[in-house]
């Protein structure tokens, strides 16, 4: 299976960014053919601009800008989120991401006001998070990317894909330990994705 490894954290030295490496690395060993997308190494530019605005919805001029990341998110089969969660969003190069490259076209057609989800190739998704807060402050302030992944999303993809939630919560508490046993964990559901 293809599956695409989206990852938007800027530090090589991060615990993000092992992370990361850990899901590839892991996907491989399954059999995966990976394509690994690091939207900040390979330059991706996340701002909406107001020409990119203007030709929103005219296919195929709204593609031109992001084309190369169209055709990887329309080759993959399946889709792995790996990101920090900041201010209980996504990073704004992840964000960004997805209102450049989730268009009209891509991820779903619109016709007389309908929209239709047009990413069902993709078979299977997961996401692996690290976030700062507890999980109650996530729970308590909505956890927006959970609710992203595991409802916007999965509502994008093959009907009834399985999806998988990793994260790690309390970063700001975090040991070697903790950190151990998410990157086993990780690593587990990886080969077995």
């Amino acid at each position: 299976m293809r599956v695409l490894v989206l990852h938007s954290h800027p530090l090589d030295e991060s615990f993000g960014r092992a992370l990361y490496k850990l899901t590839c690395e892991s996907l491989e060993k399954a059999g995966h053919e990976v394509d690994g997308c690091n939207l900040y190494e390979e330059g991706f530019d996340p701002v909406l601009s107001a020409h990119d605005r203007r030709v929103y919805h005219d296919i195929p001029d709204n593609l031109l800008l992001v084309q190369p990341y169209v055709d990887r998110l329309k080759k993959a089969e399946g889709l792995v989120i790996v990101t920090p969660v900041w201010n209980f969003g996504f990073p704004a190069m992840l964000k960004g991401y997805f209102d450049r490259v989730w268009l009209p076209g891509v991820s779903f057609d619109l016709v007389d006001g309908k929209l239709t989800p047009t990413l069902r190739h993709i078979k299977k998704l997961a996401a692996v998070m690290t976030y700062g807060a507890t999980p109650m402050r996530a729970f308590l302030a909505g956890n927006p990317p959970k609710k992203i992944v595991k409802r916007v999303i999965r509502a994008q993809i093959k009907i009834g894909a399985p999806v998988k939630y990793l994260a790690h919560y309390d970063m700001n508490n975090c040991t070697e330990e903790t950190r151990a046993a998410f990157m086993a964990k990780v690593r587990r559901e990886m080969e077995n994705f």
